[in-house]
């Protein structure tokens, strides 16, 4: 894996915000450090391990968003952003930090899953989910908040 630049800042714990990755697997690690390898201006300053997952502090607010939607994208899941005031400017702005918790979908094509009671197999599991409805064999789309979770 290509090593994510280490850009120099004024203070070496500069974030603007925190990429927050659950239950994600090595490929949507290494597509991460990708992006930001690709980025070039974009810096992870710190990263804390944690038993599910792992929280990237990053350099750019807007760039986190990005990063999150292009996971959502790319491997289905949900994403959740929130902000939180972290200081006020000299000139009386408030200045926040953004938190982006992104979790992929725990299922994969082939699985057989109950949605709404039905039995279903999955036939795409990404930005969009599509099944096959076991019983009448039609294909449906699917929320990822009607799969199973647990």
């Amino acid at each position: 894996m290509q090593q994510v630049k280490q850009l120099k800042f004024s203070r070496s714990n500069y974030y603007q915000g925190i990429l927050q990755l659950r239950d994600i697997n090595d490929e949507m690690m290494r597509f991460v450090h990708n992006q930001i390898v690709k980025r070039g201006d974009v810096a992870i300053t710190k990263t804390v391990n944690l038993p599910k997952g792992k929280d990237l502090y990053i350099t750019s607010q807007k760039f986190i968003k990005i990063l999150g939607k292009k996971l959502k994208e790319s491997f289905g899941g949900q994403i959740t952003t929130s902000s939180k005031l972290h200081t006020r400017s000299k000139s009386g702005k408030d200045l926040y930090r953004v938190n982006v918790l992104y979790r992929p979908v725990k299922y994969k094509r082939g699985d057989i899953v109950t949605i709404r009671g039905d039995q279903a197999k999955l036939l795409y599991v990404g930005n969009r989910i599509f099944a096959l409805d076991l019983k009448t064999g039609k294909k449906i789309k699917v929320r990822s908040e009607d799969l199973p979770h647990g």
